[in-house]
């Protein structure tokens, strides 16, 4: 009888990747793949009647308040979603001896740093988003032990909207495009992301806690733009310009470039280079 793996916000941009590669092979496991329609994430009832009907043996949580300039105003919201919430599934974990898988995310750093950020490097966040998704990790260390956070960066992919299909799309109508050249860390492909998720599964991981992932190598918004352009064959002019140029609610970090020696070692993870696996996107675009 193959066991359950329930995925919360199954149809956002990570969970519609997890969708395409678990359908691939899969003979051990029964995912069930949960929209916003389908749960109400700040209904506790939802929640715990949800691992009644499952009893999952993995919970997988890619949904969050992602609107980071939003989220400066929507206070209530975003602590409900990324740290209320996710004290909800922890405990339900536990209860059910459910694994949790967790993505985080690289604002929890506030971008000071000029080195890779390890996982036991102080977090301290330069936003609300940043600060609501740093809460909700440590409401999961306090309920649980056996959980994955998983912090990843600049996710991307061929699905749902992300920056480098915005770059695409702005393509269609402009010939010259400013982007921020100082703000640094490392574009990360959705599909290489759910692929390690899966794997973690697939090979019953039990080596518990908090892991950063993103893929190899180091690129400003600016690289990140030029390597789209490059690779899709656009003729595109862009220029760089600083972040003090752009005014935005919420502060970015400057530099949030991580280091992956923990999830490779332990987890025997290979990582790919952001460049290798942004090529491979764009041609299936």
């Amino acid at each position: 009888m193959k066991k359950n793996v329930i995925v919360i916000g199954g149809s956002g941009q990570l969970g519609q990747c997890l969708s395409e590669v678990v359908a691939v092979k899969n003979d051990m496991f029964s995912y069930v793949f949960l929209s916003k329609e389908d749960l109400n994430l700040v209904n506790a009832d939802e929640i715990a009647k949800l691992f009644e009907q499952y009893k999952p043996l993995y919970c997988i949580n890619c949904a969050a308040y992602t609107a980071v300039d939003q989220a400066e105003e929507d206070h209530d919201r975003v602590f409900e979603i990324n740290e209320f919430a996710v004290k909800r599934l922890a405990e339900n974990c536990l209860a059910h001896h459910t694994t949790l898988i967790h993505i985080s995310t690289d604002f929890v750093f506030n971008g000071s740093s000029s080195i890779p950020l390890t996982e036991n490097m102080d977090a301290s966040p330069v936003n609300v988003y940043g600060l609501s998704k740093l809460k909700g990790e440590q409401r999961i260390q306090e309920i649980m032990d056996q959980y994955f956070i998983l912090r990843t960066s600049w996710l991307y992919s061929e699905k749902a909207n992300n920056f480098v299909k915005t770059m695409l799309k702005l393509a269609q109508s402009r010939d010259t495009l400013t982007v921020i050249f100082d703000q640094i860390g490392t574009p990360t492909y959705a599909m290489d992301l759910a692929r390690v998720i899966v794997n973690i599964i697939q090979n019953d991981k039990q080596a518990y806690g908090l892991y950063h992932y993103s893929n190899e190598g180091i690129a400003s918004w600016y690289d990140f733009a030029k390597a789209v352009f490059e690779f899709a064959e656009v003729d595109m002019k862009v220029l760089p310009v600083a972040s003090s140029a752009f005014v935005t609610k919420a502060k970015r970090p400057h530099y949030s470039v991580m280091d992956k020696t923990k999830i490779k070692t332990v987890l025997d993870v290979e990582i790919p280079y952001w460049r290798d696996s942004l090529n491979f996107c764009i041609q299936n675009l």
